[in-house]
């Protein structure tokens, strides 16, 4: 097998799961020049697929480093089995620090990159449109991720992850309570379970209040993910106006006001203990929180289950999406094609898919902190992943996969959507320290990205 030499393997502790999931911290503004490498495919800016029967050649890939490198840089081995001669360089790469420079320069640039889905859409101009080799998959992969890949009518990544919202809960502690979670169908109903929780518990606090500026604002957006909307259209319009955020807006307030949320950053040394003392109890967060229940709360470890998140109306959507990342292919690549075959393995071949979600060496059990977006990989009755014993032996993958499918359709990120966090990100935290109304977090926010970011593009 012909592959880079490979360095010795981490152990399989999660590195937080941010950079797999929610990673949208610097938003790239993308302008690159007319790049039109990627050997016999480069007549158009629509990539295609290699014609022989045995392709040749050597890809450069970039990843982060940390858990998901090692798991795909474990699948090179399986690729190798069906492309042997496609000598694979895998790299551990500070994307965010060198890729927008590398596309600028066109010099040493990769032939595909892993990337957050938020930063797609803005250096789309340097990237290859993969409508024509997505075209015999784009039907199954799930709707929400196609849309924010999808710019001016081409598709610029190959969808990796979804990340559907989850709520979880602390079964045990809410069974000694006299709590029943299973009642809990609607954002009503999670605020009744929480009252009810707090008067058996008066220490309690028992809904998650996200403190970190940048976190908050994901959070909000897989709340709006539900409802069908986001802080822009796919125009890129700001549509925070509206009854949705609002109503968003004035729950996280209630939770705050009535003395129903635990406000720490996302698993620092506050918030781990307030989970294990028993006073946070319910925390509406991404599949990838799966990572705190196995790793960070020995105390409670076996306590916690998962559900799909409340609905917002009665038979509304059960999930939203919260992060997410997918693979693109740079144009000034030199053998873009093969970084095409590369990633269709690993997306859409059964060999590949398994190999990233089925038991490795870096996940005995399995990648259980998201699922698949290709939907013939992410079957409720097909688990890649295997039950999770610090969720009590819960099937994870059948809660994760039939909340997934409830992901509403979406449009793409806009590029300043991390700048906005200085505005929107931080009002949210105002409004939980009582100097705001959600009327002036939609109205101040809605003012301040409009001239300080959208105006100045």
């Amino acid at each position: 097998m012909s592959q880079k030499p490979r360095r010795p393997r981490k152990t399989a502790q999660r590195i937080f799961a941010i950079g797999l999931a929610a990673g949208v911290a610097l938003g790239a503004s993308g302008c690159g020049p007319d790049i039109t490498g990627g050997g016999d495919a480069a007549t158009s800016d629509r990539l295609a697929a290699p014609t022989e029967k045995s392709p040749k050649g050597e890809i450069t890939i970039w990843d982060r480093s940390g858990d998901l490198y090692e798991v795909f840089d474990d699948a090179i081995e399986d690729f190798n089995k069906v492309y042997p001669d496609i000598t694979v360089h895998h790299e551990a790469v500070d994307i965010d620090a060198k890729l927008q420079n590398t596309l600028i320069t066109g010099t040493d640039v990769p032939d595909g990159v892993f990337l957050d889905d938020a930063k797609v859409a803005g250096l789309a101009d340097s990237l290859w449109d993969l409508s024509d080799v997505l075209a015999p998959y784009v039907n199954d992969i799930a709707p929400q991720k196609v849309d924010v890949n999808s710019i001016g009518g081409g598709i610029y990544g190959v969808p990796f992850d979804s990340n559907p919202g989850l709520l979880y809960y602390n079964a045990a502690a809410l069974e000694k309570a006299g709590v029943d979670a299973s009642t809990i169908e609607t954002y009503d109903d999670l605020l009744a379970a929480a009252r009810a929780y707090k008067e058996a518990v008066p220490t309690a606090k028992p809904i998650h209040l996200e403190q970190s500026a940048f976190l908050g604002q994901l959070q909000l957006e897989m709340y709006a993910s539900q409802l069908g909307t986001s802080i822009a259209d796919a125009d890129g319009a700001l549509r925070l106006d509206s009854p949705e955020y609002k109503e968003i807006l004035t729950f996280l307030d209630t939770v705050q006001t009535d003395g129903l949320g635990t406000r720490a950053e996302y698993l620092n040394a506050t918030d781990i203990a307030e989970l294990e003392n028993g006073n946070q109890v319910f925390y509406p967060w991404a599949i990838w929180y799966s990572f705190a229940t196995q790793q960070l709360l020995p105390e409670t470890l076996g306590d916690w289950r998962a559900m799909p998140l409340p609905a917002w109306k009665d038979g509304g959507a059960r999930s939203g999406a919260m992060g997410g990342s997918s693979f693109v292919i740079p144009r000034g690549g030199e053998n873009s094609e093969l970084a095409w075959l590369f990633y269709q393995f690993l997306m859409f071949d059964k060999a590949g898919y398994t190999a990233v979600w089925g038991p490795n060496d870096i996940y005995p059990n399995g990648l259980n902190t998201s699922i698949p977006s290709y939907q013939p990989a992410a079957q409720s009755d097909a688990p890649l992943f295997k039950p999770v014993d610090a969720l009590g032996g819960q099937d994870l993958w059948a809660v994760a996969t039939t909340a997934g499918a409830e992901i509403p359709r979406s449009v793409p990120t806009p590029s300043w959507w991390a700048g906005s966090v200085d505005y929107l990100g931080n009002n949210i935290q105002r409004m939980l320290d009582g100097d705001l109304t959600p009327d002036q977090v939609i109205g101040n926010s809605s003012d301040e990205i409009q001239k300080n970011l959208i105006d100045r593009q």
